[in-house]
C-alpha cells in the first residue's frame, strides 16, 4: 500500500515500531513544528522546523524516532514567525488545546496510556469543591477565582495550594486524581486551594515575584482557613504543599524555599528554570546553591521534549548537591498537560503518600 492510501487508512503520522512517519499530501510542503523540534523556536537563534522531503510527486514525508511511551503534539505552518500561519493535520483527527488560544494535533506511541486517575470516580466526587473570589490586588475591583477542595473526612488536614488553578481544573484533573487517590488509600487526605493566575501578567506573577508569596499568606491561606478545616501550621511546620507547573513550577520551587516553615512540599512540573537571556542563573536556583538548605521535600519533573530539560537538569544537580530530599523524574513527552496530569498520581504519591513511595 502507498503511503498516500496509508495515512489516508491509517492516519496520521504512521507509526512503525518507534518511527513515526509524517506524511503531507499536495504541491508543495508545509513546515512541521511540534514537541520534538521546540515547536521551530529558535531561542536566540534563527527559528527552525523538521522539513518535509517529497518522497514520491505529491506525497512529503518526515520520520522521527521515539520511545514507545512518547505522546507528541505538533502542528503544521507556513510561516514560523506567524501563529496565525498554522495548520492542522487533515489526516489527523486527534486535536487538543495549548492553553494560550492554539489547537494543535496529538498523538501517542504503541506504549503510552493515561492514568485512570483523572476519570471521575462512579457517583462522582467524594470530597467537597467551591469557588471563591479574592479582590487581587486589594481594593482593585479585580476578582480572581479560587477553587477550595476539602477531603471526605472529619479530620483536619494539610492543604497544598496550586498555581494555574484553572488550568489544573480543567486540563490538569487535579480534584479528580486526588479525590481518587484518597478514596484509594493512596495518599493521606489533603486539601486544595487553587488559584487561578493573572493572565497577561502570569509570567511577572510566577517570575520569582516576592508579591506573590504575600498574596498567598495574607489572602489566600486566610480564605482557605476560612472554609476547610486544616491542621495547624504552627504545631505542623511544613505540612503543606505547593504545586505548578512551567512558570508556575518556578514559583513552587521558590515559594517552599522561601516559606519553608509553611510550605514544606514542593511540586514542580517542567520548572521554567530558564535564564530568559540574562547572564546568571535563575534566582531560585541561585537559592539553592547558595543559601542555606531548606527542609522541604521536592518532586521535580520534566520532559524529554522541551525546551526546559537541560535547566531542570541544572537544578536537580543542585539540589542533590546541596543535600535537598528531591525525587526527579524525566518523562517522554513534552510541555503539556497532559504529560503533568498523567504524572500527578505518582508525584502525590512520593510527597503525601502513605506507603512511603
Amino acid at each position: 500500500m502507498s503511503l498516500k492510501d496509508r495515512v489516508k487508512s491509517e492516519g496520521n503520522p504512521i507509526i512503525e515500531g518507534n518511527k513515526a512517519i509524517f506524511v503531507w499530501l499536495g504541491e508543495d510542503a508545509p513546515h512541521l513544528i511540534g514537541n520534538f523540534n521546540g515547536w521551530g523556536h529558535g531561542f536566540g537563534k534563527p527559528r527552525h522546523s523538521a522539513e518535509l522531503t517529497e518522497s514520491e510527486p505529491g506525497v512529503w514525508t518526515h520520520t522521527i524516532n521515539l520511545p514507545d511511551d512518547a505522546y507528541i503534539e505538533y502542528v503544521y505552518t507556513t510561516d514560523l514567525y506567524d501563529d496565525e500561519a498554522r495548520l492542522l493535520d487533515p489526516n489527523n483527527p486527534h486535536v487538543i488545546g495549548d492553553g494560550i488560544g492554539h489547537d494543535q494535533n496529538f498523538f501517542a506511541m504503541p506504549a503510552f496510556s493515561e492514568t485512570p486517575l483523572a476519570t471521575p470516580a462512579q457517583g462522582g466526587l467524594k470530597g467537597t469543591l467551591t469557588k471563591h473570589q479574592l479582590e487581587l490586588p486589594p481594593n482593585s475591583g479585580t476578582m480572581r477565582d479560587v477553587w477550595l477542595y476539602a477531603p471526605p473526612t472529619d479530620d483536619p488536614v494539610p492543604l497544598m495550594v496550586n498555581y494555574d488553578g484553572n488550568d489544573y481544573i480543567d486540563r490538569g484533573k487535579l480534584v479528580e486524581i486526588v479525590d481518587n487517590l484518597i478514596a484509594a488509600d493512596d495518599i493521606e487526605p489533603i486539601a486544595l486551594a487553587m488559584i487561578a493566575n493573572a493572565g497577561e501578567l502570569r509570567f511577572l506573577e510566577y517570575n520569582t515575584n516576592e508579591t506573590t508569596l504575600i498574596v498567598i499568606m495574607q489572602m489566600l491561606l486566610p480564605l482557605a482557613s476560612q472554609h476547610l478545616n486544616l491542621v495547624d501550621i504552627q504545631a505542623n511546620p511544613g505540612a503543606y504543599g505547593i504545586l505548578g507547573a512551567s512558570m508556575g513550577g518556578l514559583m513552587a520551587l521558590y515559594t517552599g524555599l522561601g516559606l519553608p516553615q509553611i510550605f514544606g512540599h514542593v511540586l514542580s512540573q517542567s520548572g521554567a528554570f530558564e535564564t530568559f537571556g540574562l547572564p546568571v542563573q535563575n534566582l531560585a536556583a541561585s537559592l539553592v546553591e547558595f543559601g542555606p538548605m531548606q527542609p522541604i521535600k521536592i518532586w521535580q519533573d520534566a520532559g524529554q521534549y522541551e525546551w526546559l530539560l537541560e535547566s531542570n537538569r541544572h537544578v536537580h544537580d543542585l539540589l542533590v548537591a546541596k543535600g535537598y530530599d528531591v525525587t526527579y523524574h524525566e518523562f517522554n513527552g513534552g510541555h503539556n498537560y497532559t504529560s503533568w496530569r498523567n504524572l500527578l498520581p505518582k508525584a502525590l504519591k512520593v510527597l503525601y503518600g502513605k506507603s512511603g513511595e
